[in-house]
């Protein structure tokens, strides 16, 4: 049992992939926005790769133990601490029952992931026990996780003294400039060959009105062709309007000419175009991405991006841990 002293910046209960199938009904999946450190910490305390743990936003929460464990932390450096004494990243723990985890503001990067052996053991909603907020489903209770709750964990022995290795790890860059991999469509073809060009020569800047909704991007405007700008009424009066449509996981969805990209709670559906899709394995840098930071987007077909997710899914493996 984890008991909350300090939640964080809206630190909550994810799994993965989180809450699949039921996107037709208005629930997203949810789940990890780092699923490379949030599967590499699950593996190191000997959990599955997509059992429940905790995910921190650029401020970590303090957890005090109520019996002796194993955990692990993954992803942004958050400075944590056990019992006041530095606590190595990306290495199983031995924790005492009584001992206090203390995680602070995130150096760089945004996300960082706490993972007990066991796993979070929190009740199941439609098959997950990843956190959607904003519908209060899933999570502890439905929602973030608050001061004075106990963070139920289930059995597990876990190991300590597991690394993963250096070269398994995510790189954040320094310069705080990422290359954002997306995949043309669901609606390329509504922007004309100028606006492709712009978008993808552009360094695009990343908003603070963000969140595990969309991500708000500034940037230039976006030009169309025949199609956008000359269509039935019914599809609306900007040519980004379209009649509504369902929305892919990943769409850089372009209201007006704010391009927003939909990430792991975004919605399923609604009236305004996709002129490109960030592939699922390049969410990792959407989730280790902070408000300033600079996205360049780089073109890839839909089979490199599969291969990407299967070279993702590799290195998320035991292979990656010594």
């Amino acid at each position: 049992m984890l008991e909350v002293i300090k939640p964080g910046l809206e630190t909550c209960v994810q799994d993965y992939p989180g809450r699949i199938g039921y996107w037709n009904q208005g629930f997203p999946p949810s789940g990890p926005m780092d699923s490379w450190s949030f599967r590499l910490a699950n593996l190191l305390v000997g959990n599955e790769p997509g059992a429940a743990a905790l995910e921190g936003q650029f401020v970590g929460p303090t957890l005090k133990f109520q019996r002796d464990g194993v955990i692990a932390v993954c992803g942004a450096p958050m400075n944590p601490k056990l019992d006041g004494e530095p606590m190595a990243m990306w290495e199983s723990v031995a924790v005492k029952a009584g001992q206090t985890l203390e995680m602070s503001f995130a150096t760089t990067g945004a996300r960082s992931y706490v993972a007990v052996a066991g796993g979070i053991d929190t009740l199941p909603w439609l098959g997950s026990r990843s956190t959607f907020d904003k519908a209060g489903v899933g999570g502890m209770e439905g929602h973030r996780i608050k001061v004075g709750q106990v963070v139920p964990v289930g059995e597990g022995a876990g190991v300590a003294g597991r690394k993963v290795k250096e070269d398994c790890r995510p790189t954040i860059p320094a310069d705080k400039v990422w290359t954002i991999e997306v995949v043309a469509g669901p609606n390329d073809d509504w922007i004309d060959a100028a606006g492709h060009q712009r978008f993808l020569g552009t360094d695009w800047k990343l908003s603070s009105k963000s969140d595990r909704t969309g991500f708000r991007l500034e940037g230039p405007e976006w030009t169309f062709t025949e199609k956008a700008t000359n269509k039935a009424p019914e599809h609306g009066s900007e040519p980004s309007n379209i009649i509504d449509q369902g929305y892919p996981v990943g769409a850089i969805n372009l209201s007006g000419q704010t391009p927003i990209i939909l990430v792991n709670d975004g919605p399923s559906m609604g009236g305004f175009i996709n002129p490109y899709t960030v592939p699922s394995a390049t969410f990792w840098k959407l989730g280790q991405s902070r408000p300033g930071d600079i996205y360049r987007f780089k073109s890839v077909g839909v089979e490199e991006a599969q291969e990407m997710a299967r070279n993702l899914k590799k290195i998320c493996g035991a292979s990656s841990i010594a």
